[in-house]
């Protein structure tokens, strides 16, 4: 089959290599002039999501003050956004959140093999480091933490619970002279560089023969014919005037566009139910070798992330949740360092001394995310367009799985995972 992939991103790379692998054409639209530019640049979170890490649950925003959950806040009068916090908060709920997270698992646990295959296979070398140090400052918040905690032992996630001794000891870069309550080590786990990934992914796919349409904007789907299409056109003519048009068709469209793809997909109901959700990451030089973190430590309440890569550390996290009508213009000065300031405070407070923090390199960039904290994984209710999107900022791995599920539904293949599993990542649920 000819397939459309829309979306250079991690997404759409992978979901591109997956179809490829099944023996379909494939053809990658993307709007930039290379791949991995937008939410996938700014990547810098676990390779695959543990109850810990993921954008939702007991310990997330449970704080009203942004300063204490790692988050800022600042819908206005939006009532869509509002009625979006309010449906993540109550996935608060331990039993609710370890039901939730149940549908997120089988397609943890496929992405996990999945990226196990595309490593033996490439032998690519994507810059990990294995092993994340989760820290807690104080006591109340590891007993909120414990749902999620109970969590990795029933998915299998081999984990230790550590005391403030045990953690500096795993990670000496940690302060011994801070009081704070311990933290749990995930030995197995890992973070990497996703951009480097994709753009290695990418490299692969275009020597075999992929085809890679860049700096084209899709303007609409065509989904009436005896084939689907998809009209391309200039991404700097915002209001396509432009007689560089130009309409490329195939038997399914697999849109994998980040913050775009509700627009390309259309029938979902609820406003509520999808937030372009601001991120940021700070990367900075190592200052201190003997400061630099050897496991990547999270400040788990504020889901702050920092991992070395080679003599890079990133820092990421800070969340700003605001009004859908300011999704595509500039985020305001004032808002922009107070999320800055949040990295660079929890850098300083779990491994002071390891960057130059002055010297860092600031990104933003806006992340599809759901308000049941699920990615949209699959088919839709025209028989032709399907989706890759939504995987949130923990996890990028999750899109490689994610991918193979697209690439068995394409192909007329049961996926292997359950069909409530399944129905829980449909779009549509919303």
């Amino acid at each position: 089959m000819d397939v459309i992939v829309i979306g250079g991103g991690i997404a759409g790379i992978a979901t591109a290599y997956q179809l490829h692998a099944a023996g379909h054409r494939v053809c990658v639209v993307e709007r930039h002039a290379t791949v991995a530019q937008g939410a996938t640049y700014g990547q810098g979170g676990a390779l695959l999501p543990s109850p810990l890490d993921v954008w939702f649950g007991p310990t997330f925003m449970a704080s009203s003050r942004s300063k204490q959950s790692g988050m800022v806040v600042k819908t206005g009068f939006d009532s869509a956004a509002r009625d979006f916090i309010k449906q993540l908060a109550t996935l608060r709920n331990s039993e609710t959140f370890a039901a939730q997270y149940a549908h997120l698992q089988p397609l943890v646990a496929t992405s996990r093999r999945v990226l196990a295959e595309i490593e033996s296979r490439l032998e690519l070398d994507f810059e990990q480091r294995r092993g994340m140090l989760h820290v807690f400052r104080q006591p109340r918040e590891l007993e909120e933490a414990q749902p999620a905690i109970d969590l990795l032992k029933g998915c299998g996630v081999p984990y230790k619970l550590l005391t403030p001794e045990e953690c500096i000891a795993v990670e000496p870069s940690v302060p011994d002279h801070s009081d704070f309550a311990g933290g749990v080590l995930l030995p197995d786990e890992r973070t990497a560089n996703c951009p480097l990934f994709t753009k290695q992914l990418k490299q692969v796919l275009e020597d075999d023969g992929v085809q890679f349409r860049m700096h084209r904007a899709v303007a609409s789907l065509r989904l009436d014919g005896a084939r689907a299409a998809v009209e391309l056109a200039d991404p700097n003519d915002a209001k396509r005037r432009s007689a560089d048009v130009e309409l490329i068709t195939a038997d399914a469209i697999v849109v994998a566009a980040g913050t775009g793809t509700p627009g390309l997909i259309g029938g979902i109901e609820s406003a509520s139910s999808l937030f372009a959700l601001r991120v940021h990451t700070l990367t900075a030089p190592v200052a201190y070798e003997e400061r630099a973190p050897h496991l990547t430590v999270v400040d788990s309440i504020k889901r702050i992330t920092m991992t070395r890569i080679n003599q890079r550390l990133r820092v990421g996290g800070a969340g700003v949740f605001q009004s859908a009508s300011k999704a595509d213009k500039p985020l305001d000065a004032t808002l922009s360092r107070r999320a800055l300031d949040l990295l660079g405070q929890g850098t300083h407070d779990w491994i002071p001394g390891a960057a130059r923090v002055s010297a860092a390199r600031a990104w933003e960039g806006l992340r599809l995310v759901t308000a049941d904290g699920l990615p949209i994984v699959g088919a839709t209710r025209h028989p032709r367009l399907f989706v890759n999107a939504a995987h949130g900022p923990a996890g990028w791995g999750l899109a490689c799985g994610s991918a193979k599920v697209i690439a068995d539904l394409v192909s007329g293949v049961t996926p292997d995972i359950s069909a409530s599993a399944l129905a829980a990542l449909s779009v549509e649920r919303f």
